[in-house]
């Protein structure tokens, strides 16, 4: 019961520090604090009832701390994807408006000149004249 106390309170005190660092705790960090919060209260009740607590605490601990920073650095990479499309997104739709833009200049420098109106064979398509 001791070693189970003694634990707490350095999980505690870890929490306390990593919480004050200043910057934000990254998907990772979150998981492995998460996972290990959790590990070390399933690894209590199950070493509670074999009669080894403190074991069961550290061990539970630990494997959820594992676990909790893999899957916390995969949301991180999940989101960082997530982030690239869409910047990626943002620039094709600047792109898109900066060639409408460019179009609809182009329409209005020729908007007096007809010869761009003609197909191969030099006659005139009825289409070209609806907008």
């Amino acid at each position: 019961m001791r070693t189970l106390f003694h634990l707490s309170v350095s999980l505690c005190v870890v929490a306390g520090l990593v919480a004050c660092s200043g910057e934000p705790l990254s998907g990772r960090e979150k998981g492995a604090l998460g996972g290990a919060a959790a590990g070390a209260g399933l690894g209590a009740i199950i070493g509670s009832a074999t009669g080894h607590a403190g074991v069961g605490t550290a061990i539970g601990g630990g494997i959820g701390a594992v676990s909790g920073a893999v899957i916390g650095n995969e949301i991180d990479k999940d989101d960082e994807r997530q982030r690239g499309q869409e910047e990626r997104l943002r620039r094709q739709e600047e792109q898109l408006r900066r060639q409408q833009r460019e179009l609809d200049q182009l329409k209005r420098q020729q908007q007096g000149d007809d010869s761009y109106r003609y197909d191969d064979r030099d006659q005139y398509r009825e289409d070209d004249y609806r907008y």
